[in-house]
């Protein structure tokens, strides 16, 4: 009997070996035909007769030899089937069919037996590196062999006696054989090396056992040539057990020098040089992140000469760098926060793999978050050659396909086993005490409804169902609606001001923030410190100013703060003695493998689409080290589109733990359709449309909390008694039997809903809103600006002292000089400006800094002196006062005291007139003094203008006795071709008669044009709108002011010649005169 056997052009076989021996080195070796797309290169015939003894084959350098426990293992598989397998695939599959999948038909049946038999390869293959990692044998370089380090004090392999194979051929062993393996098992035992307790090379503490067991695991990965994922909980230590296995690399493995690299967020690049420094100090670190100055100084005279262990940088660096970073052959290369490469086809992806490395360790507290594609990146990055195709990965895991049994639904874990481990601080952190998540629901405030229903009504028609159902028109009203959940200050033109203050406004008009206002106090009394997430960074603003009104110690994080201010916040936050009372966040930029530990409160202040997000955020606070049990509050603004959100975030996590966790992977995950984003727009729309109250209690914190506790509980019961369709379906119906509107086969209560349609009423118009441009373009085309440095403190109980009230200059000064003691005293010290330069900013920190080191309080005669400073300004002049004293003067001009003393309300003439002289003595000590005079200036330009106007007009109108009949317009050039002279003389009539500065003028103009009787048959100038007649107006204005000028010049032109004319005349008169007097003398 001769059967084919398929060999990979890299391994030659001799005919003279058996089945047996090709069948497992085609198994071993051939890693990279997942899609079993090899062809063949050598057909052997092989004997099936019994084996020669191995102890007299001659040696072969061609032939690659098998451990015996290996040999073993793979004996145990079915003799033939595997072979038989495949090499009927290419015949099965036939000459004419084609071979790139999109030509394959989806419900071909001979296409879905190959996916099968493909799928069964995999599952073989992960299982045979199980094998490898359990016994302690490498697999190399294409070779296996046996690791040094497993065997150190047992013999060779080739010094251990061969054994013949004497067995039948249903492989039953003999005696001999049997002993042999278990002896040679045994013999490996005391070689396999494993860490028992913390390394002696960890200083500053000791690992706890769980980490001890990742220790030893990831070794075994590195023994074994397979490279994995840590996928611990968040919060068990990854950095630590990374940090002992590169330290097991330099103390063990000394004669491996290559270096290592780490690339992870740009938050926590700083903590991994201090978590090295602190747990290995025998490990040599250098961070490569700065400017591009630095970062090429650091390169040149740090990097490129190799004095180093460990390279620790960012993903933007990683990206920027890269051609630095691809001149190093690396031992090992760590991703932490992994799923930063979850798409294979982003930049990070594709330049991370173009780097030389022996092994890589991916890092990651979610290694599954969306969908399967997204693990089969991860393990693409670290097993190429294993899982090399995506769509047969994805095919594999399909649920339509490949899950015809429940027993290859059971098996699927087994193709993560060999390359991930995942621990759970439930099972191995018992110290650590649970999280306790409580959402507290509240209710829109008066302007929150206000804008809400305006979002609405915007796109009613979309609500409705009667407009296009757009995606992105969709996302738009979603990211709306949330804006104003979160706070009704975030759109444009909402906040009251000029000028804008921060007080109570601020709070009661956002349900969130009024919740908060009551939460925070009796978080402080409890000795609590605080988390606050939100999405929006602009959110931020607003909270940041919340903090600094009710002067609550706080710090600050999000996507645009730098590198250095994010370690120096967490560093001020953690210290052992720290005053910050307050944390805030963006979800995105600060919820990434940051310690904040010494928080025990986390509050969401919104909620992110992907829960996985929000988990992490949660665990910035609940990780190792904490002593306290963590509470997080979920703010929830009741009867709107955030219920839904969550409710759907809640359905996610819950359909990971239904299906998930038993393998179905890829239907798991369900995108956000049109249907289900209208059905979240339309979720409390008629509740909103039916008030226009504020929804917001004032009961107790206490009352709210303890509602919101009983909310909370009643919705985990719902998801506990929710079934898999509901899940699959995002919604919170449990009942998924038969429905008494159901008859034969036809739901009517759904055919009635589809005939009705669906129709929210919208509320009474009241008035015509028009909106210029929309929020989210003013928010998506605003250019970036970077945020400002926190404000320095002032000392408590000031007098309001402002630049229009004039105090005399001698006040400031000692004021200055009460602020500088203050600083003195509390400890502040000066910060260094981002705005300028560094060397200008560096003097200017200096120069503040000496000022503060320098103060002094105040002597008593000082004291005095400035209580008398104090009476000598306009203290009763507000911020109010001053700006309409400002437009009054842009309005009618400075000199027009009577009308400005009018629009300055409360103030008499005598004070607006003082107040006037002092002001134009002294405007250039304001702040904003060069835009107020210009303002003012443009203001009195308007009316000079409209004065010369009104001038012009005046004396063009003057000079006919009948306007109307006789007046003509000198066109020049500028006749066009729209309007004739008649319409052009009535419009300049009627702009005099009616005024030329009245308000609506132009309206007033289009109405006469329409009732004029001489324009009944004109169309062109009755169709014509206000904005129309008014481009047209202003061009006969300015063709009338240029024929007054040159009258006007004319006229001077013939006053001057006539002067001259006359002095010519007198001159010649004189000259006769003389003449005829000296005439006369001669006589």
């Amino acid at each position: 009997m001769s059967v084919m056997v398929l060999s990979p052009p890299w391994l030659k076989v001799s005919k003279s070996e058996s089945l047996s021996v090709a069948h497992c080195c085609f198994l071993v070796f051939n890693f990279a035909s997942a899609n079993f797309s090899c062809t063949m290169s050598e057909s052997v015939d092989v004997s099936v007769k019994q084996e020669e003894s191995s102890a007299n084959r001659p040696a072969d350098d061609n032939v690659a030899v098998l451990p015996e426990p290996v040999k073993h293992a793979l004996d145990g598989m079915s003799d033939g089937e595997d072979d038989e397998e495949l090499l009927d695939y290419k015949e099965k599959r036939g000459p004419g069919r084609p071979s790139t999948k999109k030509e394959i038909e989806e419900h071909d049946p001979q296409y879905l037996a190959d996916q099968a038999k493909r799928f069964e390869f995999l599952l073989k293959k992960t299982e045979l590196f199980s094998h490898f990692v359990s016994s302690g044998h490498s697999v190399r370089d294409g070779k296996v062999t046996v690791s040094p380090l497993k065997l150190k004090g047992v013999k060779s392999e080739k010094a251990l006696p061969k054994v013949s194979s004497v067995g039948d051929h249903r492989h039953r062993k003999t005696e001999k054989e049997e002993d042999e393996e278990l002896l040679m098992e045994e013999r490996r035992k005391g070689g396999i090396f494993c860490f028992e307790q913390s390394p002696w090379y960890i200083k500053n503490g000791e690992m706890r056992d769980y980490q001890i067991r990742g220790l030893n695991w990831m070794i075994s990965l590195f023994e074994n040539g397979i490279n994995g994922i840590l996928a611990d909980e968040m919060g068990l230590g990854k950095t630590l057990q990374t940090i002992s296995l590169i330290g097991y690399m330099k103390h063990y493995r000394t004669h491996m020098s290559n270096p290592h690299l780490v690339i992870c967020p740009k938050s926590t690049l700083r903590n991994w040089v201090n978590e090295f420094n602190r747990w290995c100090p025998s490990i040599r670190t250098v961070a490569l992140i700065g400017t591009q100055d630095e970062r090429r100084k650091l390169i040149d005279e740090v990097i490129i000469p190799g004095a180093w262990d460990v390279c620790v940088t960012s993903y933007e660096m990683a990206i920027r760098e890269k051609s630095t970073f691809k001149k190093f052959s690396w031992k090992y290369i760590i991703i932490d926060e992994a799923h930063r490469i979850k798409n294979e086809k982003s930049k990070l992806s594709e330049i991370v793999r173009e780097f030389r490395s022996s092994n890589r360790l991916l890092l990651t507290g979610t290694p599954l978050q969306n969908n399967l594609h997204e693990l089969w990146a991860l393990l693409n990055f670290l097993l190429p050659d294993v899982f090399n195709s995506a769509d047969d990965f994805d095919a594999w895991f399909n649920t339509n396909s490949c899950f015809g049994d429940n027993t290859l639904v059971e098996r699927l874990h087994l193709v993560l086993k060999p390359f991930l481990l995942r621990r759970l601080k439930s099972e191995v952190e018992k110290a650590l005490p649970p999280k306790k998540e409580l959402k507290i629901y509240i209710g829109l405030s008066k302007v929150q409804r206000e804008w809400y229903t305006k979002v609405l009504m915007k796109d009613i028609d979309v609500v409705n169902g009667a407009g296009k159902l757009e995606k992105a028109r969709l996302l738009n009203i979603l990211m709306q609606l949330r804006k104003c959940c979160n706070h009704p200050y975030l759109f444009d033109g909402v906040e009251p001001g000029p000028p804008y203050t921060t007080d109570q406004h601020l709070v009661d008009n956002c349900g969130k923030m009024v919740l908060l206002d009551k939460l925070l106090p009796k978080l402080q009394s409890q000795g609590s410190r605080v988390l606050i997430f939100s999405q929006m960074s602009r959110m931020l603003d607003i909270l940041e100013d919340y903090a600094l009104w009710k002067q609550y110690r706080y710090c600050r994080l999000d996507g645009s703060t730098p590198h250095d201010e994010r370690q120096a916040s967490i560093d001020a936050f953690n210290h052992p003695n720290s005053e910050k009372f307050l944390f805030m966040l963006t979800t995105r930029a600060g919820g990434l493998g940051i310690n904040l530990a010494t928080a025990d409160v986390v509050i969401l202040y919104d909620s992110d689409w992907n829960p996985q997000m929000d988990l992490q955020a949660m665990d910035r606070a609940h990780r190792i080290g904490q002593k306290k049990t963590v509470r997080v509050f979920r703010f929830i603004t009741e009867n709107t589109v955030e219920e839904r959100i969550v409710e759907r975030a809640e359905i996610k996590l819950r359909l990971d733990t239904v299906v998930i966790q038993q393998g179905r992977l890829a239907d798991a995950q369900k995108s956000l359709g049109k249907g289900e984003m209208l059905t979240m727009i339309r979720h409390g729309a008629d509740q909103v449309f039916a008030g226009k109250e504020s929804a917001i209690t004032d009961d107790d914190i206490d009352v709210i909390l303890s509602r919101s506790e009983e909310k909370s509980e009643e919705m985990r019961k719902r998801l506990e008694n929710l079934g898999e369709n509901s899940l699959r379906n995002f919604t919170l119906d449990t009942n998924e039997g038969t429905s008494v509107y159901q008859f034969e086969g036809e739901d009517y209560r759904g055919k009635q809903r589809k005939q009705i349609g669906y129709w929210i009423e919208p509320p009474k118009r009241e008035r015509k809103a028009n909106y210029q441009v929309d929020a989210y373009f003013r928010d998506a085309l605003r250019p970036h600006v970077e945020p400002k440095a926190p404000k320095a403190p002032k000392p408590p109980r000031q007098p309001p002292i402002h630049d229009f009230h004039f105090y005399p200059p001698r006040l400031m000064h000692l004021y200055e000089m009460e602020v500088y003691y203050y600083r003195k005293t509390i400890g502040y010290k000066a910060p260094k400006l981002s705005d300028m330069p560094p060397e200008e900013a560096e003097k200017k920190q200096k120069e503040e800094q000496r000022k503060i080191d320098e103060a002094r309080p105040l002597n008593e005669q000082e004291l005095a002196e400035k209580e008398c400073l104090l009476t000598k300004g306009f203290s009763n002049w507000s911020r109010r006062d001053f700006q309409q004293f400002v437009k009054a003067n842009e309005k009618y001009g400075r000199s027009d005291m009577a009308n400005i003393s009018k629009e300055v309300d409360g103030k008499t003439p005598e004070e607006v007139q003082n107040y006037s002289m002092t002001f134009w003595a002294r405007v250039h000590e304001l702040n904003d003094a060069e835009r107020i005079l210009a303002q003012i200036e443009r203001g009195e330009m308007r009316i000079q203008k409209r004065q010369s106007v009104k001038r012009a007009l005046d004396a063009k109108i003057s000079k006919y006795k009948a306007p109307f009949h006789q007046l003509r317009v000198q066109y020049g050039t500028n006749k066009g071709k729209n309007y004739i002279e008649e319409e052009d003389r009535f419009l300049v009539c009627m702009l005099h008669q009616i005024g030329f500065d009245k308000e609506n003028v132009y309206d007033e103009l289009r109405q006469a044009v329409r009732v004029a009787p001489q324009f009944r048959f004109d169309w062109f100038i009755k169709s014509r709108t206000a904005m129309e007649l008014q481009r047209r107006c202003n061009t006969l204005i300015t063709l009338i002011e240029k024929e007054m000028d040159d009258a006007e010049e004319r006229e001077k032109a013939g006053r001057g010649r006539g002067k001259s004319k006359g002095k010519q005349t007198k001159r010649k008169s004189e000259d006769n005169s003389s003449r005829g007097r000296g005439k006369r003398i001669r006589v």
